[in-house]
């Protein structure tokens, strides 16, 4: 079994800032492109950011310059630090990780639970 554990949400003021963090956990042989993507009420699930397992990083232009992806592979733990958060950031976040089971070799996609990320004042 595989899982993905996020935190870090919460409440933050706009111009604040929120710093995410997703672990995964269980039959992992390997991890390679990990991601956070968000879903706001009424949209679609949409890409935040992605970083491959040599640190390659791509951004959705939204948070370009505000948003930073970042991993480490001995944790097997992605970050993502969000400063000058606006209201429109506010979405339900998702971690995302492309692995290898150690267990059946299966190379699959997992997903974690989500965290809540509201920007008000």
């Amino acid at each position: 079994q595989v899982q993905l554990v996020e935190s870090g949400g919460g409440l933050v003021q706009p111009g604040g800032s929120l710093r995410l963090s997703c672990a995964a956990s269980g039959s992992i042989r390997t991890i390679y492109t990990m991601g956070w993507y968000r879903q706001a009420p009424g949209n679609a699930r949409d890409l935040v950011a992605r970083i491959s397992s040599g640190g390659s990083t791509n951004y959705a232009d939204s948070v370009k310059g505000r948003f930073t992806i970042s991993r480490d592979n001995a944790k097997k733990t992605v970050y993502l630090q969000m400063n000058s958060l606006k209201p429109e950031d506010t979405a339900v976040y998702y971690c995302n990780a492309a692995l290898m089971r150690s267990d059946t070799g299966i190379i699959q996609t997992s997903w974690g639970q989500g965290t809540q990320a509201t920007v008000s004042s």
